[in-house]
């Protein structure tokens, strides 16, 4: 996999390249300068004790699965663990003048920050521009704005990562066999997500000499995803891997895997399920792996939110600011580092 190295090489010249820059600062500043390269912002336990009292609106979509459910209770649950931190709750919905409305009522409200999961982020930009020009910070997770202006900053998962990293897994399984059928069961074909999680899968099977040879879409449900792999099934009588996008919709998924009685080969779910890591944990059905895209990026808003509004930093970086975007990591999840990772699992 030569661009894999490649791509290491650079991330090390990288990182050696900013060791050097922290050393040239602090050779050039004057003495006493190590120490106040690394002691710029706010530290740990500054952002840790109580500060000021902050109220931080939030509003995310229906929890209408199981990831969206985690999201919600995610920000509550970060929010109680902060004692400075006041959070008004607007109700989850995917009517997008709800949540226009709602943002609004912040707005109104004079809160001091707003954690903002738009249903529609193109159509949630004004009344987010709207606050930000009225002087409140908005956190944006998950679904990007159509403009730089209408957040401070934006929490991401990582959909092509994803990709890459479901991709990279499988050609590690079907190392040497050129000939394997590699199916892939995404989510909602319209969708930037899932034509980003593709790609990935796409260009890290290609690394390795391999392509999706067997594509279906189905609707982030169950029942689509039950639907839609009768289908594949059906249509394909020998399969070596499925990547399936995502872990909800994998439950059935797996359900038709197992009415169709097939399992000559091994799957890797999507997002990172508590049913799907504990069924990984068993190894007891064709999943193996599951890519973890976070539940907690609401959580993380939260958090980033009551840092902006009192003016605090991210202790473990030396700018002394918190970054306008930040994008999560999409690792793989085996039976062998399942537990790590199964105590932040959403349920189904």
């Amino acid at each position: 996999m030569a661009r894999n190295h490649t791509l290491a090489k650079r991330a090390l010249f990288g990182v050696g390249a900013s060791v050097l820059a922290i050393g040239l600062l602090a050779g050039c500043t004057g003495g006493g300068t190590e120490e106040s390269v690394t002691e710029q912002g706010t530290s740990s336990e500054e952002n840790a004790s109580t500060g000021d009292k902050v109220t931080i609106g939030f509003s995310g979509p229906a929890a209408d699965h199981g990831w969206l459910g985690a999201i919600n209770s995610g920000a509550i649950a970060a929010a109680e663990g902060f004692d400075d931190v006041e959070l008004s709750l607007a109700e989850g919905t995917n009517d997008v003048n709800a949540q226009i409305a709602a943002v609004e009522t912040f707005i109104n409200e004079g809160v001091d920050a707003i954690v903002l999961l738009p249903s529609d982020g193109a159509a949630l930009t004004e009344v987010a521009t709207k606050a930000m020009e009225a002087g409140i910070p908005v956190i944006n997770v998950d679904r990007e704005f159509s403009s730089p202006f209408a957040a401070r900053t934006t929490v991401l998962g990582d959909n092509y990562g994803m990709g890459v990293s479901a991709g990279t897994y499988i050609c590690e399984q079907l190392d040497g066999q050129d000939n394997a059928v590699v199916a892939e069961i995404a989510g909602i074909d319209s969708l930037p997500l899932t034509q980003d999680r593709s790609q990935g899968f796409a260009d890290a099977l290609d690394d390795c000499g391999l392509e999706v040879g067997a594509r279906v879409a189905a609707d982030f449900t169950v029942q689509g995803g039950e639907a839609a792999t009768s289908q594949l099934l059906a249509a394909n009588p020998k399969i070596d891997a499925i990547w399936n996008h995502d872990d909800d919709q994998g439950i059935g998924v797996l359900a038709a895997i197992n009415a169709a009685g097939r399992d000559e080969f091994f799957m890797v779910g999507g997002a990172g399920s508590k049913n799907a890591m504990e069924a990984i944990e068993a190894d007891d059905s064709v999943l193996k792996a599951t890519i973890i895209y976070p539940s907690t990026q609401a959580a993380d808003g939260i958090a980033l939110a009551r840092l902006i509004a009192q003016g605090k930093t991210m202790s473990d970086l030396i700018t002394p600011s918190v970054p306008n975007r930040i994008v999560l990591d999409a690792p793989v999840v085996t039976k062998e580092n399942v537990d790590q990772y199964i105590g932040l699992a959403f349920e189904s």
